[in-house]
């Protein structure tokens, strides 16, 4: 597993020890299954965003601490360059950056995600709490939530609860879009 894997699962487990909290605590406050917060803080699986973001909400830290060790300190406003945002490597095949890493007390988290092109049987399902909003701004993304599969374009937007499982792919190339996080 990759080292940023570890690294994050290592302040999820931190995190969770220094606030005094079992396994069994953190999975009853974000309302998830207890092995999903095991397998998170192992470092040996991907941890979804959604996830991290949810810690990050619940447990009173901001999420640029848990993915990067490091902490956000804008008050007023972060201003984030084309292409500058923060690499979140929590996924191995998309390409995430966050674009409000700096600010302190976000009430929702921004990425710009790039989703390579994939077959159907190659598809990972995720589901977490939370909510997110998607915007495609180049490429087509196919999206599946539950049994439903919706195709994106450019300018195209979609709201979903993040609870139902769901996966995504590139068609016919990489797919970018905003993604935010709530």
């Amino acid at each position: 597993m990759e080292e940023s894997y570890t690294e994050i699962a290592s302040r999820l487990r931190g995190l969770r020890e220094a606030l005094d909290l079992s396994v069994e605590d953190v999975a009853a406050r974000l309302d998830v299954d207890v092995d999903a917060v095991r397998r998170y803080e192992s470092g040996t699986c991907e941890i979804p965003a959604g996830y991290l973001v949810a810690v990050a909400k619940h447990l009173g830290v901001d999420l640029t601490v848990l993915v990067s060790g490091a902490e956000a300190h804008l008050h007023r406003a972060s201003l984030v360059r084309r292409g500058k945002g923060m690499s979140v490597e929590r996924r191995k095949d998309y390409d995430y950056k966050s674009l409000a890493y700096r600010f302190v007390g976000r009430k929702m988290e921004p990425f710009v995600v790039t989703v390579p092109a994939k077959e159907k049987d190659q598809l990972t399902f995720n589901e977490h709490p939370g909510q997110e909003f998607i915007y495609m701004l180049s490429g087509t993304l196919e999206i599946t939530i539950g049994d439903q599969v919706y195709v994106l374009e450019p300018g195209d937007s979609l709201y979903f609860t993040s609870r139902t499982p769901h996966a995504l792919r590139g068609v016919g190339g990489p797919a970018e879009f905003l993604d935010v996080a709530i």
